[in-house]
């Protein structure tokens, strides 16, 4: 029975560029995972800003 790899999935910090570029204080940030064999590339949710009341896109800062 082959042992399962561990490290494909990584933990990641999302951060909202909305409020990143208005300049208006806090910061929104949700942490994750994501499979780095699949998706090598930063990852682009949309999520929930409470600061900003609404839907925004958040990107993987690192």
């Amino acid at each position: 029975m082959a042992k399962k790899n561990k490290e494909a999935r990584q933990q990641i910090i999302l951060e909202c560029t909305e409020q990143k570029s208005s300049g208006i204080p806090g910061m929104s940030r949700y942490i994750s995972t994501k499979n780095r064999k699949n998706t090598p590339e930063r990852l682009e949710l949309k999520k929930y800003n409470p600061f900003l009341k609404k839907v925004t896109i958040h990107k993987e800062i690192k």
